[in-house]
């Protein structure tokens, strides 16, 4: 593994947001620790309505990225949830524990999705929902 790892995977994040259409960066902060501890803390707005926050906290670990802590929350614009993923550990009894998310009136088990996974979520429900 390349030993500008957490680089390449910033850079990668940017990248994949600088594709997308129809959003405004509300907030796009990186804190470098070292070459092996970053977090980020990112604010998009979709079509000026729908608001998706990313919070990731990443280390390299054994060449791999591993992911201390994350949160992928996703509410239109009267502040209502529409989902969150999340590895918060309160929720013990679901399988993938710590990893789950949240929906408006539940909360399933969960794997930890890449950013690009929850972008193309996030695309699909705004194009699916009604306007």
């Amino acid at each position: 593994m390349s030993p500008n790892m957490l680089l390449e995977y910033l850079a990668e994040i940017t990248q994949i947001i600088d594709n997308l259409s129809n959003i405004y960066v509300e907030r796009y902060e990186e804190e470098i620790f070292s070459n092996k501890r970053a977090n980020i803390r990112i604010r998009l707005r979709f079509n000026q309505t729908y608001l998706l926050e990313i919070n990731e906290a990443v280390i390299v670990n054994n060449n791999q990225l591993e992911f201390l802590d994350y949160r992928y929350h996703l509410q239109d614009a009267n502040n209502i949830l529409i989902f969150r993923y999340d590895s918060t550990p309160h929720f013990p009894q679901l399988p993938n524990f710590p990893h789950h998310k949240h929906l408006p009136h539940e909360v399933i088990p969960s794997e930890k999705p890449a950013i690009n996974q929850v972008l193309q979520e996030v695309e699909l429900f705004i194009l699916f929902s009604p306007s």
